[in-house]
């Protein structure tokens, strides 16, 4: 069940819904927000945030504690995608694949 929160949460930050537009397939947008909440209270975001920082500096060949930090959101989605998709199948899809319109100005 947690996995499906977590996918749903997913989910909604990578396609820029509301959170009551979720698909019918994934658990009712009540529990899922309610989980995003609490787990952002709880600071288990910022945590997530962390580690997943520390593993690409590592795997960068770096010293895992950087001196500063700068990270976006969408980094964090597509980090916490990566780990799903690789620590079981049918995780999330990949989202490095996209791409900008070369016309645009990168804002939506």
């Amino acid at each position: 069940m947690r996995r499906e929160i977590v996918s749903a949460i997913l989910y909604v930050l990578e396609n820029g819904i509301k959170w009551r537009a979720m698909p019918h397939d994934l658990p009712h947008w009540s529990t899922v927000y309610h989980y995003f909440r609490k787990w952002q209270k709880e600071g288990v975001w910022e945590k997530v945030a962390q580690v997943l920082a520390r593993r690409d500096r590592e795997r960068g060949g770096r010293y895992a504690s950087p001196s500063a930090l700068v990270m976006d959101s969408q980094s964090v989605v597509t980090g916490i995608a990566r780990i799903l998709q690789t620590s079981e199948k049918g995780g999330p899809g990949d989202t490095t694949g996209r791409r900008r319109s070369k016309g645009g100005s990168g804002r939506s």
